[in-house]
């Protein structure tokens, strides 16, 4: 383990419980600028009725640099942030450091019980609830359906790899600025490396072996590597390895991707007219397979949690109530409709009618469902997590592997060198950190 993070991780954080939310009290939310969350601070007008006595102060950051932000911050006990959001990757793994507020006494109108199960124990340890799914996801591939018949293609429900990689060079078209396939380039543990873990699991391909043996030097990696950047050099637009989730997001909007394979919770927005022009051209099919008993979907919620340090935990809870209950779900759907409502963590909503007859609602809680992070890949492995591995190394690991990723597909290293790279990098952090022997 490096030094970095052994002084991050061994950090004590500060508890400071406020006696309860107070008139005129201040709390910090600190988040990630993706659409939902954005939509979030348009209806604060409700959140402001209904409590007036509270007063909310946003830092909306991308995603690399909120979690970056965060960690830092909770782990050195700084109190920045009265709510963070955070993820299945840091709840658990922060829970047991004592480092977040346990939300076991929220109103019983909260209803933990709805909360679907696999979301609900990514965010739950020891029997605590460290925080509240704001939207769940898994994976999954979207295009455009015009541009397939065009091609003449057809793209299955549960599409294999190779029906991805015929159907990218058949719809790429870059002399009309429409590009086969749109994948995360961007470096971060979070961002492409979400993305490869998964593709890798699918492949057959793991990060460790049983004994912790990082595994990079394996064919089934270079598998991998290899179709993921011929796809994106191929058939991928300009700049793939600056491209993360919101990147490819805004492409898919503008109509620019044939395919794009990425998180579920994207699906309303690519069905919006007011956000894209192609709306009524989406199609939606699971994420694919290698034919080795995995698909490519993740698992993930963003969630909203309380940091020990914060002296404002009485009103951060009020938020957090509010904010990830079943009345903000209907406040949405009152405002945008249902199929802007955020996704992925309540059972009562993909038993509405009027939701789940939305073309990716069923889809949506397939994929979440399918995805094990007990057993993520088709060898065994001794970690738990689909496109992440559950140890405190990884947030490390995962961006530094990331890096060296990105910067083969974007011609700076061969496949080749950056595996070796890979290989040799998380050996000597896993060794240090006393898991290979």
């Amino acid at each position: 383990m490096t030094t970095s993070m052994r002084a991050l991780l061994g950090a004590t954080a500060v508890c400071a419980l406020a006696s309860g939310a107070m008139a005129e009290t201040t709390i910090t939310v600190a988040t990630v600028n993706n659409g939902d969350m954005v939509r979030m601070q348009g209806l604060m007008d409700d959140f402001n009725t209904k409590h007036p006595d509270i007063k909310v102060e946003w830092v909306t950051l991308e995603e690399n640099v909120l979690r970056q932000n965060v960690t830092t911050d909770i782990a050195t006990g700084g109190g920045q942030y009265d709510v963070i959001t955070i993820g299945t990757y840091e709840v658990p793994i922060w829970g047991k450091q004592g480092w977040l507020a346990s939300l076991n006494d929220l109103p019983a109108e909260y209803d933990a019980d709805d909360l679907l199960p696999p979301i609900r124990a990514g965010l739950t340890v020891d029997g605590n609830l460290f925080a509240s799914p704001f939207y769940g996801e898994s994976s999954f591939v979207n295009y455009r359906k015009d541009l397939a018949a065009k091609a003449g293609v057809t793209i299955p429900d549960a599409p294999t790899w190779d029906d991805i990689k015929k159907a990218a060079a058949a719809m790429n078209d870059p002399d009309n600025g429409v590009y086969g396939i749109c994948l995360r380039g961007k470096a971060g543990w979070g961002e492409n490396m979400a993305f490869l873990t998964t593709m890798a699991n699918s492949y057959g391909a793991r990060w460790f072996d049983e004994n912790w043996k990082p595994q990079f030097d394996s064919p089934e990696w270079k598998a991998v590597m290899t179709d993921y950047v011929e796809l994106l050099t191929k058939y991928g637009p300009p700049g793939a390895s600056g491209n993360g989730y919101n990147e490819n997001l805004t492409l898919s909007l503008q109509g620019k991707c044939a395919m794009r394979m990425d998180a579920t919770v994207s699906a309303s927005a690519l069905l919006d007219p007011a956000q894209s022009p192609v709306a009524d051209q989406v199609g939606f099919a699971l994420a694919p397979d290698a034919g080795k008993g995995k698909r490519a979907n993740w698992l993930w919620a963003w969630a909203l949690g309380i940091p020990s340090s914060s002296k404002n935990q009485e009103a951060a809870k009020t938020f957090i109530d509010w904010a990830t209950n079943k009345d903000y779900l209907a406040l949405v759907a009152s405002k945008e409709g249902w199929a802007a409502v955020p996704p992925g963590t309540r059972t009562s909503l993909y038993a509405n009618p009027e939701y789940a007859k939305l073309p990716f609602a069923k889809m949506t809680i397939d994929s979440i469902n399918a995805a094990d992070p007990t057993r993520p890949t088709v060898d065994p492995v001794p970690y738990t997590g689909v496109q992440f591995v559950a140890i405190p190394e990884f947030q490390g690991l995962g961006t530094s592997v990331g890096e060296l990723f990105s910067a083969a597909l974007a011609g700076q290293s061969t496949v080749d060198e950056a595996l070796a790279a890979a290989q040799t990098l998380v050996t000597d952090e896993m060794t240090s950190a006393g898991y290979i022997k």
